[in-house]
């Protein structure tokens, strides 16, 4: 308790899932959160019962991002954390549950499976997918260094992947944004390292949220692949940011913590 007493923490795609899981750990230990997704009424509902503030916008979007830190400097004049978690899987379509499907036939038979999923994808899914997970993570760290750079201290947790460092077929867009993100984490930490502002990343497994629940059918081979042959619960992240954002990595900065079960040892 009270590892982040006295903190205000912005958490962006927080209104579920991983980012919902760590605002509500933040609380528990002490921080005022403030929870951001596209839709205000979930991040309404999300925020109430932690006693937090709600923003609505799309962090891909300058003059979102723009506005919603003009409603974060009304509502604070300081911003201790911010966890860069928004986040899109690009798994969820009809087409590509059915590809999942056959895949997973397939490789139970002992076939080859072809993946063409980067000869079929349009620029739109792909400007989409590093807009939202890379320059989403761009805007809002811009935005909120302005804030934190006055107190010369803060904690930016940045949501990596193993698929950043791992890559995997049918994800090259998602991987490749990533792995960017691991790029701009480190480099930001030299940046500011001056500033005493810590900058880290979290690279989770596979973990049972809505943006896996796509995943059904590959996840026992999944599994068999984990050494400890589960999936991750979206606690195992949540206090892994508890912990990058507490004065107990004081020590910490430019380093990848992830959590996977062993599925995969290096980052």
């Amino acid at each position: 308790m009270d590892r982040l007493k006295g903190k205000v923490a912005l958490i962006t795609g927080a209104a579920r899932g991983l980012g919902r899981q760590i605002a509500q750990r933040f609380t528990e230990e002490g921080a005022r959160v403030i929870i951001n997704d596209l839709d205000l009424d979930r991040a309404e509902a999300a925020a109430q019962p932690l006693q937090g503030l709600a923003v609505a916008g799309d962090v891909s979007s300058s003059a979102d991002v723009e506005a919603m830190f003009r409603i974060v400097g009304d509502y604070t004049d300081r911003l201790d954390i911010l966890v860069n978690n928004a986040g899109i899987g690009g798994t969820d379509d009809e087409q590509a549950a059915e590809r999942r499907r056959e895949n997973a036939e397939a490789i139970a038979r002992g076939e080859v499976v072809h993946n063409d999923s980067t000869m079929e994808m349009t620029d739109e899914a792909w400007d989409r997918m590093l807009g939202v997970h890379l320059r989403g993570t761009f805007l809002c760290t811009r935005a909120a260094l302005k804030i934190m750079t006055r107190d010369e201290g803060g904690s930016i947790i940045n949501m990596g992947s193993i698929m950043g460092t791992y890559g995997k077929p049918g994800g090259t867009a998602y991987c490749a944004a990533k792995a960017g993100i691991l790029g701009f984490s480190r480099a930001l930490a030299h940046e500011m390292a001056t500033r005493k502002i810590r900058v880290n990343s979290i690279a989770p497994g596979f973990i049972d949220t809505d943006m896996t629940a796509p995943l059904v059918e590959m996840k026992p081979w999944i599994e068999t692949q984990t050494p400890l042959a589960t999936f991750g619960e979206p606690d195992d992240i949540a206090w892994a940011a508890v912990y990058l954002a507490s004065d107990e990595a004081k020590f910490m900065t430019g380093q990848v913590i992830s959590p996977n079960g062993g599925w995969y040892m290096s980052q």
